[in-house]
């Protein structure tokens, strides 16, 4: 079992790093959480000469063919930066570019994902509806009905990733609604500006610098070309995507709490009471530990999942608790974190109320701790406990 980096790897880990401290430093962050509600274009322009958009794009069109460690080693760089920025590049890379190089057709392939590695587009995932988000087979009222030579979108999204600057969305809709429901959804490229769709915004604590927003369909027509893989079987397509998405997510843990840690740290080192430094203190030591010991299982289990996934093994178990594993992680070290720093821990100077407000986000997204905890014993072969 070897666990060391390729020299490849190192280099991509470094630059990576590089990358992030000089454009993401702590002053930027803290100022676009404040000031803007997604990624600012010059900062995506630098990410896309940086090949970021590109790594994960199939060879065949101009990509670099990136596996899931690879992918997920540079991304650790960037959620330990700003879970905000992570979560805007990372709705274009694991929804945009993986739906469609998985589902699309040839020539949504060759016109799509070149633009898509040069960051010329920008995409989102519209699947969360009013009803539920968990509950996907459950909750899903929006509707896709077919006319003639279109389709038409009717119903309402919410907490969609980056929508609101989405040069396409993809959509999740009801097209079979006398079938049973895994057998009832279909998957749409929609673009972002198509006429009847609307954007509501949704102000949350979380993640300031990438909005998540409601997203109303009202006689949206798309070319019935814009079907992507097959009619009512969007829930199992859908699973090639929402798997991957635990493990980017779990990353966003291992991020958060590599951050917390880090930060915390050196504050109890620098910040003096009682005569000395605060790191002294044996329950602070006692918290900081306890972080480091987080790191290391959430960043190992992470990488786990990313492994299994690229050389062909069932992952979904893993990913699964990867996500628990670094989202409850994350809220320890952003928790306990504010508390080694006190009353400056809360305050708007510093980013450690950032940590802890976003940390809050990945408890229920994009499953929820309690749902994870009851799909991982399912998988073991107790019975649904929400059937």
């Amino acid at each position: 079992m070897d666990f060391s980096l390729t020299k490849q790897q190192e280099m991509l880990v470094r630059e990576m790093a590089h990358f992030c401290k000089k454009e993401l430093s702590t002053e930027y962050v803290l100022w676009m959480d404040e000031n803007v509600d997604f990624v600012p274009d010059e900062l995506w322009k630098k990410f896309a000469d940086l090949g970021l958009f590109n790594g994960g794009i199939p060879e065949q069109y101009g990509g670099d063919g990136l596996l899931m460690v690879d992918l997920m080693l540079g991304f650790e760089q960037i959620c330990k930066a700003s879970l905000s920025v992570a979560n805007a590049v990372g709705a274009t890379i694991g929804f945009g570019t993986r739906f469609i190089a998985e589902l699309g057709s040839e020539a949504q392939k060759a016109e799509l994902l070149p633009r898509l590695g040069q960051g010329e587009l920008k995409m989102c995932m519209a699947l969360t509806e009013p009803a539920g988000g968990t509950d996907i087979l459950g909750s899903i009222s929006t509707t896709a009905e077919e006319k003639g030579g279109s389709w038409v979108i009717n119903g309402q999204k919410i907490f969609i990733t980056g929508a609101h600057v989405a040069d396409y969305m993809i959509a999740i809709a009801k097209t079979d609604p006398d079938q049973k429901p895994s057998r009832s959804l279909s998957i749409f490229l929609v673009p972002g500006k198509a006429k009847g769709i609307r954007i509501g915004r949704v102000p949350k604590i979380s993640f300031h610098h990438c909005d998540s927003v409601e997203v109303f369909f009202d006689n949206v027509e798309i070319p019935k070309e814009n079907l992507l893989g097959t009619r009512s079987n969007g829930w199992y397509e859908m699973l090639a995507v929402l798997n991957p998405e635990r493990i980017g997510v779990a990353m966003m843990g291992v991020g958060i709490i590599a951050a917390c840690y880090e930060y915390a740290f050196r504050y109890a080192q620098e910040r003096h009471a009682f005569g000395g430094p605060i790191s002294r203190f044996q329950i602070l030591q006692k918290y900081l530990a306890d972080m480091f010991i987080n790191l290391e299982n959430a960043r190992n289990i992470t990488y786990k999942a990313a492994w299994l996934h690229d050389t062909g093994r069932p992952y979904h178990v893993e990913a699964t608790m990867a996500k628990l594993v670094a989202a409850e992680g994350a809220l320890h070290a952003a928790v306990h974190g504010a508390e080694i720093m006190g009353g400056y821990g809360i305050c708007k100077e510093f980013p450690m109320q950032m940590y802890l407000r976003d940390a809050f986000q990945i408890q229920f997204s994009p499953i929820s701790n309690e749902m994870s905890r009851n799909m991982l014993m399912q998988f073991q072969g107790l019975p649904k406990s929400w059937a």
